[in-house]
């Protein structure tokens, strides 16, 4: 089977590449605006072929399609810093509504009838997560980013050509998921690679943190990468289903164990400057519709994925 995957450089992209090479029954393509890897994938270099394209471009799209021929899309690429989105406003819907339509408008021009896969973001629910209670897939989308505005606009699209041009599109709304390789300008994988820094006497004895309070959704990198595969496999055209392990938990837990699993003393300052005013209290996800139509359960513990997390950071410093 071919398979194209775009966004195939970010974190979940390369986790979602190893998951499909370790079927061994794919070719694996991906897509990269730049078309090179980061240090963390170049392990996979000989084993995707990485292609340079901007999904903005039709054209250009059109033709990769028409040199891949994919029998599956997974679509991944987007505008990805939520924090940054209030100032980089149009960048985040170019990146995340342009892009999406440009991509469904080229496969549709194409002829081909690929399935695919539109990865979404549990942050279209935004303000409907305040009161804490487990958001399900009919829970009204309430954005208050640019960034959940636009990935809630590009999960509705997503919808629309499935039926205006009856495109084989499936959706998925991941909540926070974290493991090894994720970019320390998100909270778990700073406060990872902080903590590897000081056991290193790279750093003093201080780590620097936002609000600890906020209480999140948790899932292993690897849980969301085989929740995709089984999604496309199992997934009903136009059906959206979350993908979150249903569970809740505050940052300061999360906090909390890492210190224990470095087994060091440290002094914790929050900085203001790192504080999001529009984030909820409390998100936590309902998984049922995945659970019972598609047959995913998440398999990694959070200590686990702490553990693997603290240890990534302590080898590639």
């Amino acid at each position: 089977m071919r398979i194209l995957v775009t966004g195939v450089t970010g974190f979940a992209g390369g986790w979602l590449c190893e998951a499909l090479l370790a079927e061994g029954v794919h070719q694996v393509h991906g897509l990269s605006r730049h078309g090179e890897w980061p240090r963390e994938l170049l392990h996979l270099e000989g084993k995707v072929r990485l292609h340079s394209c901007d999904l903005s471009d039709r054209a250009a799209i059109e033709r990769l399609l028409a040199e891949v021929v994919p029998d599956q899309i997974y679509h991944l690429a987007g505008y990805a810093n939520v924090g940054r989105s209030f100032q980089e406003v149009e960048a985040a819907w170019t990146g995340n509504l342009a892009a999406t339509r440009c991509l469904y408008e080229a496969v549709a021009s194409w002829g081909g009838r690929p399935r695919i896969l539109a990865v979404s973001s549990a942050l279209i629910y935004g303000d409907s997560g305040v009161s804490g209670h487990p958001l399900d897939e009919e829970t009204p989308l309430r954005p208050n980013s640019p960034y959940g505005a636009s990935k809630a606009a590009a999960d509705l699209v997503s919808y629309q050509y499935s039926r205006s041009h009856a495109l084989d599109i499936v959706r998925v709304r991941p909540f926070n998921h974290i493991g090894p390789r994720q970019s320390p300008q998100f909270a778990v994988g700073n406060f990872a690679r902080q903590l590897a820094l000081i056991q290193l006497g790279k750093q003093p004895p201080t780590l620097e943190t936002g609000d600890l309070s906020a209480c999140r959704d948790l899932s292993d990198v690897r849980d969301i990468a085989a929740a995709y595969l089984l999604v496309m496999e199992k997934g009903r055209t136009g059906e959206a289903y979350n993908v979150a392990s249903g569970r809740s938990c505050s940052m300061q837990q999360v906090l909390d164990q890492l210190v224990v699993l470095a087994g060091i003393p440290v002094e914790v300052r929050r900085r203001s400057d790192l504080l999001r005013a529009a984030d909820p209290s409390q998100v936590v996800a309902s998984i049922d519709k995945i659970q019972h139509e598609i047959g995913w359960h998440p398999s990694y513990s959070l200590v686990h994925t702490l553990k693997d997390t603290l240890e990534y950071w302590r080898l590639h410093l």
